[in-house]
């Protein structure tokens, strides 16, 4: 386990992320050597304010940090909790008055962001690279996940001649595999520290606490140690780029590997109650809670089932060689007791990973209770990054109190403020205050926005996590618009969602009053507006161009020429995909939307296009006449010409040639139909129109109950762009036709599905005939 160097000794210690038991060991080993430099994986740039870290903050805690240049933002945490081998090694180093020290490079270092999977997690070291040796020893020792195998060999087993299992254990699955070069320049940035400690330990010990992948590497470059070796400079940002480290509140949820964290132990409440109990009473801890747990939630659990559930864990132990039950032995052993049915999922912890879909609801809860609810809380007088303060001045000076509903009105300078404040708020992921209402792209508009109070949880460590992107709200806010810019400008060569992403960007970015992001929006998408390949992705480009010109005056954006240019591009490119477009079925949306916001355009900003109306309505017309073209765009394409004041005649003949010709295609033709020219249907829109209904009453009651059924459920689609009002309307209509009285508004209410009583109408027809032709009704009715 140790190593004899010329100047002093080093001694290494790998270890596993979050295990007690080499966390335990760590202990043992400070209070044993009592080393003069007790050296751990985490970030250098922290050394100076390490004081900050051992404020006394209830854990778990985790190391933020944070990079940012005009091209990137990079971050990443470092975890720590009660039973991390890096925290014992710190606080146990202190405590016998040794020097300690982090001796990794700082995480926004190329070594970690500049590799083939970028950490997010320092510790998410490389498992996956030596996942072959591991499972060699699973194989090996009869386990079916390396969480097991480690509660095997390291937890639950006897700790005489743990450090010589942890050497073999680290140097197997390291072998020969070969380290990336993030992973070199790591160790090699280690083994400085390491060597200019050794040279002025004076001949005490060394101490090195670093994940077991690193150790055998450590070794090696270690050994080299000379008199005048120097610490290790800690690098800087490059020129232009900003970077640094905080301390924020963590979970253990955010720990668990259930829930996808990238290293260390699963469950670690569990865990936690091994470093507090010993293995023996975490066992039983754990079951305790797991029983708790799921009684709270409604899950039957007897005394007949806690019986058999200990009785099978004492087995699963003693058959699996565990001198005391393992975690795994715990959670199969209810599992066990309690679950009859087949499960649609393998059981978690055999595997790791996240949670699969359908996973039993009593083995979600199971690993809830194994995970823990603990949150860390960080001492109060932790600095914070200047977002912090920022923040809560904007908040004081707006009238916003977190925990409270807040209003603003857009048309009001105060208002305006506070909902520039939220929105910036929201855009970082800031958790307190949700939008209910308020102005949407493409909507009609709407100058007052209500926010409600929502859960605060997690509210702290992303104030100060999103202070990575700058020290102002709206620096920060800015730059993660930006960031998303320009990850969706990226896939506009790959995908044909780009600029719908790019527009719900831009709009965001006005929400949040970034003019001069904006500008950069509106240039980009002027420059793609006319080549977007798809109608859904174009019409939503239009639909926040639109929204934005027409209401220019509250956003702050009067006159803007760009915005012209986009909405002008986007309608001429609606109208170029739509007639291009031949062969499909079903309603699609997105092509029904960009029709309407079309419309729209023409109706409110003619003086802008470059098209002119009369072409678009030619256009219009060409697109409703080609049989090709989808039944959906044919019926969107008439009801434009419609609501422009054209082709009003059209409609009935249409429609009486479409249901005769395919009832299929009926109900999407009327679809495209309702979604532009919903008023001139009902007669609101102008004196022209108002008897389709009628004419649609009769095709309808024409069908046969075959046509009929196969039309249905594209009908009730169609008929569900009509609000509740005018369906009942149309249905007060239908009834008065027919000589009769009583409630439209019950009449759509009926709880039956209209495919059924459709169905079971064709049935008793059938039933019917089926007796007529026997002379049974007839008879049946004489008697």
């Amino acid at each position: 386990m140790t190593t004899e160097l010329p100047t002093g000794s080093a001694v290494f210690i790998g270890v596993r992320h979050h295990s007690p038991a080499c966390a335990r060991l760590v202990a043992d080993t400070v209070e044993a050597l009592r080393p003069a430099y007790v050296l751990v994986e985490g970030p250098a740039d922290l050394n100076p304010r390490l004081d900050e870290l051992l404020l006394g903050h209830e854990l778990p805690i985790a190391v933020f940090s944070h990079y940012r240049d005009e091209e990137r933002t990079a971050t990443s945490w470092t975890p720590l909790c009660d039973h991390s081998p890096e925290w014992v090694a710190l606080t146990r180093g202190q405590a016998v008055g040794a020097q300690v020290r982090f001796i990794d490079l700082p995480a926004w270092h190329p070594a970690f962001v500049e590799r083939a999977v970028p950490l997010a997690n320092r510790f998410a070291d490389a498992e996956a690279r030596y996942a072959e040796a591991t499972r060699r020893l699973c194989r090996r020792f009869g386990t079916d996940s390396v969480d097991a195998l480690w509660d095997r060999l390291v937890e639950v087993a006897d700790p005489e001649g743990l450090p010589e299992r942890l050497d073999a254990y680290f140097d197997l699955v390291r072998g020969d595999t070969e380290a990336e070069p993030g992973d070199r320049a790591r160790e090699e940035y280690m083994a400085r520290w390491i060597r200019a400690a050794l040279a002025r330990a004076g001949g005490r010990p060394v101490l090195v606490v670093t994940g077991g992948f690193h150790t055998p590497a450590l070794r090696a470059r270690a050994a080299g140690a000379g008199p005048a070796e120097e610490w290790p400079a800690v690098p800087e940002p490059p020129d232009g780029a900003l970077g640094g480290s905080y301390l924020v509140p963590y979970s253990f949820r955010q720990l668990d590997a259930f829930a996808g964290y990238q290293s260390g132990m699963p469950s670690p409440g569990y865990y936690q109650l091994l470093w507090e109990r010993g293995p023996s009473a975490a066992a039983d801890a754990l079951s305790e809670q797991l029983v708790r747990r799921l009684r709270a939630r409604h899950v039957p659990v007897s005394t007949a089932d806690l019986i058999a559930a200990r009785s099978l864990t004492e087995g699963l132990a003693a058959m699996r060689g565990h001198p005391v039950p393992a975690r795994t032995d715990v959670l199969d052993g209810l599992a066990s007791a309690l679950i009859s049915e087949a499960l649609e999922q393998p059981l978690p912890w055999s595997g790791g990973g996240t949670l699969a879909p359908r996973t039993d609801p009593a083995v979600v809860e199971m690993v809830a209770a194994s995970t823990g609810d603990r949150v860390g809380r960080l001492h109060p007088a932790t600095p914070a990054p200047p977002l912090v303060h920022d923040v809560e001045a904007q908040l004081e000076r707006c009238g916003v109190v977190p925990g409270r509903a807040a209003t603003a009105d857009l048309t009001d300078p105060d208002g305006l403020l506070r909902s520039q404040v939220l929105h910036r708020l929201r855009i970082l992921g800031i958790p307190g205050h949700a939008r209910s209402s308020g102005p949407t792209a493409g909507a009609d508009p709407t100058f007052t926005q209500h926010w409600e109070p929502g859960p605060a949880y997690g509210r702290e460590a992303a104030l100060i996590e999103a202070g990575a992107y700058g020290a102002r709200l709206d620096e920060a806010a800015s730059v993660a618009l930006a960031e998303r810019a320009r990850a969706a400008t990226a896939a506009s060569g790959t995908t044909s969602t780009a600029p719908d992403e790019l527009s719900r960007v831009l709009f965001d970015a006005v929400l949040c009053g970034a003019n001069a992001l904006s500008a950069e929006l509106l240039a980009a998408l002027a420059s793609r507006a006319r080549t977007i390949a798809a109608l859904g992705p174009t019409g939503e480009v239009l639909a926040t161009a639109l929204h934005l010109w027409r209401h220019d005056r509250v956003y702050g954006m009067a006159g803007d020429p760009l915005l012209t240019e986009v909405v002008d591009a986007a309608v001429d490119r609606v109208f170029w995909l739509a007639e291009g477009l031949h062969g499909g079925s079903g309603v699609d949306p997105g092509r029904l939307r960009a029709m309407a916001v079309a419309r729209d355009a023409l109706r409110h900003a003619d003086g802008l296009l470059t098209l002119p109306r009369a072409a678009a309505v030619d256009a219009a017309r060409r697109i409703a006449a080609d049989p090709a073209a989808p039944p959906d765009l044919r019926g969107a394409a008439l009801g434009l010409r419609w609501s422009l004041g054209h082709g009003h005649g059209e409609a009935a003949d249409r429609a009486r040639s479409l249901a005769a010709a395919d009832p299929r295609e009926f109900g999407d033709w009327l679809a495209g139909l309702f979604a532009l020219a919903r008023d001139e249907v009902t007669g609101q829109g102008d004196d022209s129109g108002g008897s389709l209904p009628d004419e649609l009453d009769d095709i309808l009651t024409a069908m046969t109950d075959g046509d009929f059924l196969a039309a249905l459920p594209a009908l009730r689609q169609a008929f569900a762009y009509f609000p509740p009002r005018e369906r009942e309307r149309i249905a007060e209509r239908l009834l008065a036709r027919r000589g009769r009285r009583g409630s439209a508004r019950s009449l759509l209410r009926t709880s039956a599905d209209p495919l059924d009583l459709a169905r079971a109408r064709t049935l008793e027809d059938h039933v019917n005939r089926l007796l007529d032709r026997h002379g049974l009704r007839a008879r049946d009715t004489a008697r």
